[in-house]
């Protein structure tokens, strides 16, 4: 096969790049909205109870459904992306994604129709689960398959910066305007104005996706005719300890990123005494270092090897779970965010090569499906009900528990990293 790092002249790098890195900002931005408003509207707004934490867990519960939709979306649009093309699938998940979030924008509460209105957000939920899903692997992908190989890493991370690009994007919106409305404005109609404003940083996705051209690997894949008829099945048959192995292996970043994210956000403000506006502050501030951090993991995975970057990460975040509860009930704001700093810190360590070493389970004909399905299906152990559990172990027993929780998760990461079978394939 022909060098595509060399013959690839469709697409420049900064095209490329910033193609993968816009549309996964987009997506974690929808994403990660919705996660501040779980914990911050939704309880108030659409599942009234006078039990406030019963009214959390069923608003958290709505969370998770996009977790479960996410492999539904990887199988749907990466059966599309293996068989006709990785342009064209990216673009109708950036759109699915975005239309389910303007739409929660616009739900009326509890108050106005009832029972429909929590029904309708877990709806829209859904529908952002399905999007998201068929979102990464596809720019995960074009970051990769237009990279050079001593570069897949460092190409595969730009996709891996949108997640703290989001979140910040989600969490400074929430913040601005908690600051400037009074709450009762904000209860009103002030949470509403991230998801509807989402609508125009879809259509500058849009737009710039709609300009990118096909990956030179899918379309040598389709010149020398390596299609298969039904990627899906094709992986079960022949890639089962990929997928298998590669989903355990990804439960760790899922884990120790909502556990830093959605629970404590929960657990500061309801049990350690913070205030929503004070605890957002120290949130954004630490995911400065989970994007500091990506790069940082995606240089030493060039240089290392993607699996060793993991394991050392892994490791890390396994020791990382026995500090919870020294950290957290310290009383101490410095510690706290010493806490978190860390645990964004070990986040970007781990995610930054978590994509390319992903799709480099795969051969081209089932990698966006591949790839999409292990993440995927990560998010369903690791993160979807990750939130819940945690405040279940936290409120039961204590915060002890939660770090057993992630240190448990680690080693079953790392058992999956250190037998998954890793064979090269072409790009």
């Amino acid at each position: 096969m022909k060098d595509i790092s060399k013959t690839n002249t469709k697409n420049s790098v900064k095209h490329v790049l910033f193609g993968s890195l816009i549309g996964t900002t987009i997506e974690f931005f929808d994403f990660y909205i919705y996660a501040n408003a779980a914990v911050l509207v939704f309880p108030q707004l659409f599942f009234p109870s006078s039990d406030t934490t019963m009214a959390t867990l069923q608003s958290l519960a709505t969370f998770s459904i996009a977790f479960l939709s996410r492999p539904l979306g990887s199988a749907f649009f990466g059966h599309y992306g293996d068989k006709i093309g990785r342009k064209f699938t990216l673009v109708a998940a950036l759109l699915t994604m975005g239309i389910s979030t303007v739409t929660i924008g616009f739900l009326p509460s509890y108050a106005s129709i009832g029972i429909a209105a929590p029904l309708l957000l877990m709806l829209c939920r859904f529908g952002q689960g399905v999007g998201l899903g068929g979102e990464w692997g596809g720019a995960v992908l074009l970051a990769i398959e237009n990279a050079p190989p001593h570069k897949r890493a460092w190409y595969g991370m730009f996709p891996q910066l949108g997640a703290p690009i989001g979140l910040l994007l989600s969490g400074g919106t929430f913040l601005i305007l908690t600051d400037t409305m009074t709450n009762e404005d904000f209860m009103d109609y002030g949470w509403r104005i991230p998801f509807i404003g989402s609508s125009l940083l879809v259509l500058v996705g849009f737009y710039i996706r709609l300009k990118i051209t096909e990956t030179p690997a899918f379309e040598n894949s389709k010149a020398e005719q390596q299609e298969v008829k039904i990627p899906f099945f094709t992986l079960l048959k022949s890639y089962k300890n990929q997928l298998v192995f590669g989903t355990f292996a990804a439960v760790t970043a899922f884990l120790v990123f909502y556990l830093m994210t959605v629970f404590t956000l929960s657990w500061a403000t309801s049990d350690l005494g913070y205030s929503k506006r004070d605890f957002l502050l120290i949130q954004l501030f630490s995911v400065l270092f989970f994007a500091f951090f990506i790069p940082v993991s995606a240089l030493l995975a060039d240089k290392i090897g993607r699996r060793k970057m993991l394991i050392v990460a892994t490791i890390a975040i396994g020791i990382f779970g026995f500090s919870f509860s020294y950290f957290l009930n310290s009383g101490s704001t410095v510690l706290v965010v010493f806490f978190l700093c860390t645990g964004m810190s070990l986040m970007g360590l781990t995610y930054g090569p978590l994509g390319t070493f992903l799709s480099e389970l795969f051969p081209t004909s089932v990698r966006y499906s591949g790839a999409s399905l292990t993440f995927n299906l990560a998010g369903i152990l690791g993160a979807a009900f990750a939130p819940m559990i945690a405040i279940y172990l936290a409120s039961t027993y204590s915060l002890t528990y939660v770090g057993f929780y992630l240190t448990l998760a680690a080693c079953i990461s790392l058992f999956a990293l250190l037998v998954i079978s890793k064979e090269e394939h072409k790009f």
